[in-house]
């Protein structure tokens, strides 16, 4: 079996967009590729095909990354031909050889309906990717829902049990590390397990969910504390955004505010925000687990859309 990247020339390029993504589970259309590709956010090398000694295509594996990425942030697509008899072998093998040419292993984020469980074809298509992302290092599985809000739900109006206003870096440093403390979120938990609040705070801050939220196309200017009006703080918004729409984010209340509702004003301010940039969908995400996240999303007329499945490597001890 050969392993590749699709930069050889451009008929390897043409080949690999033009695979037919057979099976149920949802995968991007060769001219959806082909935006993508134009964007730079999709990059030959971040295609990888398996090819049998014939020169037959048998596998493929799409990476996705932000238009200024040097490395590919997501597995997008992987499909293995109908009638391989070990897809889970053969898409594990696709897998590790991307991850050794990147460098590291990018989580694989899978988009179901809500019901996947109960459609045998799509649970067994699920079932061998599961598998084969657990071969390639892929070991820890989240499941999360994906809300969409429209015009059509309507805002709500503040209610000015908090003022929100800006703040400095590290102002939201202090914050964050105070949102992580009893936080339902499952890889803030993980972290937890092994580091400080502090600690935590300062190595997201730093290098993951804030620098994501830096490059992503929203601005920093967008990012509110929020205050009850005596001027306790109370929680964040940070309103964001995708190459595709505008989201939601992070938000979240500190633990001596929760209960009280106050996520529902947090939420309500991040909405707004948007709405009033003449926003035509809002999307977000939160762990199943998290029930109370959820529960603010359904009352503030967000709907879930689908289920995204991540599968990701377990969080350093």
């Amino acid at each position: 079996m050969i392993f590749r990247a699709a930069t050889t020339d451009p008929a390897a390029l043409d080949r690999a967009v033009a695979y037919r993504a057979d099976g149920p589970v949802a995968a991007l259309t060769a001219e959806r590729i082909r935006e993508e590709l134009a964007a730079d956010r999709i990059r030959p090398e971040w295609i990888w095909s398996a090819e049998d000694e014939d020169g037959e295509l048998l596998a493929r594996a799409l990476w996705w990354g932000r238009a200024d990425s040097e490395r590919p942030v997501a597995l997008d697509c992987l499909q293995v031909r109908e009638g391989v008899a070990d897809p889970a072998g053969l898409a594990a093998g696709l897998l590790e050889a991307g991850h050794a040419a990147f460098g590291k292993a990018p989580g694989y984020h899978i988009s179901l309906p809500r019901d996947w469980r109960s459609d045998p074809a799509l649970a067994s298509a699920v079932a061998w990717r599961q598998e084969a992302a657990r071969r390639a290092g892929l070991e820890q599985e989240v499941e999360r829902l994906r809300y969409e809000w429209t015009p059509a739900a309507g805002t709500a109006a503040p209610t000015g049990r908090l003022v929100f206003r800006e703040g400095t870096d590290e102002e939201f440093l202090d914050a964050f590390a105070r949102l992580s403390r009893g936080s339902l979120d499952v890889n803030t938990r993980q972290e937890l397990a092994v580091m400080t609040e502090e600690e935590f705070a300062k190595d997201d801050f730093a290098k993951d969910d804030f620098a994501f939220y830096l490059d992503c196309p929203g601005e920093r200017s967008w990012w509110r504390l929020a205050h009850l009006p005596d001027g306790t703080l109370a929680g964040m918004a940070i309103p964001s955004a995708t190459p595709y729409h505008r989201n939601v984010g992070y938000l979240g209340v500190v633990p001596e505010q929760r209960g009280k509702g106050l996520i529902d004003e947090v939420l309500g301010e991040i909405t707004r925000f948007h709405a009033a940039d003449g926003a035509g969908r809002i999307t977000a995400t939160t762990d199943t687990v998290n029930l109370p996240m959820a529960a603010a999303f359904d009352r503030a007329g967000y709907e879930v859309t689908e289920i995204r499945l991540v599968l990701e490597e377990p969080a350093a001890v």
